[in-house]
């Protein structure tokens, strides 16, 4: 018998308009308009794998709510707010950053953070072990008084926030694999001593000028902001050695009492936004890792929301594996990609070049923890 997950999402979610774009740039002379890189499909297609191979049966689906604008004001200031509902209720426009948005995103937007919300209520209220919420628009690029990277509301600080105020929880983890640095995420909490920021990203993607090694918080938060940047081509063991080396051994001395995940699937090897080569495997592995991680520190406690990933074909396969993890039982779907993935060289090697950056790292923390 695996854990109790919840599986949390709304068919609003993908009625998220994002407009038209190519990839990540607006239509221009030269540029023929395509639909944008953060359309529905790579997350309304992970509900329908669910559906498909019925293992959202062995998942407690719930509804999300919206959150309110005093939780959504415990982080992102009141003239943002205004601005992304006035332009939302004319018709649409940007949140800053190229983050697109059509009528009704306002509305949208609230129900994804109450959806990171729901989650952080299901687990403290032990109705279910851990939790998956399928939120779009993502949320790791928002700062307080602006948008950026197709994010509008930053709905894990938001939960982060609500958890602490509702449940009274003081340390707090963040981690976040998805291939972009969560500059707003870091942001929010890097003077925090008690909130544990991870962000494991493709080095100088985006945003390029943010996720620096060297940038490790400041003042009392100084050793809680731990950023891993990682050398394109970095695959499954690249990320699989930062949680041995760095990841575990330092949550595991910070404490946290709850353990939320900005979960982007974008590092896979088809990720058009991307040059990574993170497998679906690499991704269970990783989310196997830090239930075990919450089996030993916070009771089991943790939450995943969804931020980015761009391949509609694989990012379905790889959620997929992540939500088997926190449920602890195989769905029995194989992996379609795996037979083309294994013939790539050095899929699942270490490279020196990888792990020397991750061994400077290291270095770099070893002046706030204890790091074999």
């Amino acid at each position: 018998m695996g854990q109790k997950t919840a599986f949390i999402y709304d068919e609003r979610y993908f009625w998220h308009d994002t407009g038209s774009s190519v990839l990540f740039l607006p239509p221009g002379e030269f540029l023929q308009p395509d639909g944008t890189a953060e359309s529905p499909d790579s997350k309304r297609r992970v509900k329908n794998l669910l559906e498909r191979s019925k293992f959202i049966r062995k998942l407690t689906v719930m509804e999300p709510r919206s959150a309110t604008l005093e939780e959504v004001e415990s982080f992102h200031t009141p003239a943002y707010v205004e601005r992304i509902k006035r332009l939302s209720d004319s018709g649409g426009g940007d949140a800053g950053g190229f983050t697109p948005f059509g009528p009704g995103s306002y509305e949208i937007a609230l129900l994804s953070a109450g959806g990171a919300i729901t989650a952080v209520d299901a687990v403290m209220q032990g109705q279910v072990d851990n939790a998956y919420a399928l939120t779009r628009p993502p949320g790791h690029h928002a700062q307080a008084d602006s948008g950026a990277g197709y994010c509008i509301f930053n709905n894990v600080v938001i939960a982060a926030h609500h958890a602490r105020r509702t449940y009274g929880l003081k340390r707090i983890m963040v981690l976040d694999w998805d291939v972009h640095h969560g500059n707003g995420t870091e942001d929010a909490f890097y003077a925090d001593p008690d909130t544990l920021f991870v962000s494991l990203h493709q080095e100088n993607n985006f945003p390029n000028d943010r996720g620096y090694m060297e940038h490790t918080g400041e003042g009392e938060g100084m050793g809680t902001t731990l950023n891993i940047p990682l050398y394109a081509g970095t695959s499954d063991a690249g990320y699989l050695y930062a949680f041995e080396k760095l990841i575990v051994p330092i949550a595991e001395q910070f404490q946290p009492e709850l353990i939320l995940i900005s979960a982007g699937q974008d590092a896979n090897n088809y990720d058009p936004l991307a040059r990574m080569m993170v497998t679906a495997d690499g991704f269970h592995r990783m989310a196997s890792i830090v239930k075990q991680l919450a089996d030993r520190v916070c009771q089991g406690r943790v939450v995943a929301c969804h931020e980015g990933g761009y391949s509609t074909a694989y990012v379905p396969f790889c959620t997929l594996r992540v939500i088997e993890a926190l449920r602890g039982e195989d769905s029995g779907v194989p992996d379609p990609f795996l037979v083309s993935l294994a013939n790539m060289p050095r899929i699942n090697q270490l490279l020196p070049h990888q792990k020397e950056q991750i061994d400077q790292i290291a270095r770099i923390h070893t002046a706030y923890w204890k790091i074999g």
